[in-house]
């Protein structure tokens, strides 16, 4: 029986900059950082509050991700936060566009999406 979500892994293009994104902007933890020489990759473990962690991985020429219009598989990665006004001002003010807030029409939730450098859409949930 499945007990939760254990991690979501991403691939980057530049990894230092993905690297300041997600410890920096959205502040998560680094939990192990690691460099695997004979894939000339970067593998990074992160740390979310609820115990959940985001690997982050560089590969050299990873194809681009298609977007518009979406692509079969993942849609989005969505982070739970206190209050989505608060953290959608905390990437504005960090120069990142930040979709409108909307309510979930089902549950009544505050979300709204914004980018990684990647163009990775991920969204930020009320609970």
């Amino acid at each position: 029986m499945l007990k939760g979500l254990h991690h979501a892994a991403i691939i980057c293009s530049d990894y230092e900059k993905s690297k300041h994104f997600y410890t920096s902007v959205l502040g998560l933890k680094v939990i192990a950082e690691n460099y695997r020489e004979a894939r000339n990759s970067y593998k990074l473990d992160l740390q979310l509050p609820d115990g959940g962690q985001v690997e982050l991985f560089s590969f050299e020429h990873s194809p681009e991700r298609p977007s518009y219009p979406e692509a079969l598989g993942l849609r989005h990665l969505a982070f739970t936060v206190e209050s989505v006004e608060a953290f959608s001002k905390h990437l504005t003010q960090l120069g990142i566009d930040v979709e409108p807030i909307r309510v979930d029409e089902y549950t009544g939730s505050k979300f709204t999406f914004f980018s990684d450098p990647d163009g990775l859409p991920l969204e930020l949930y009320e609970l």
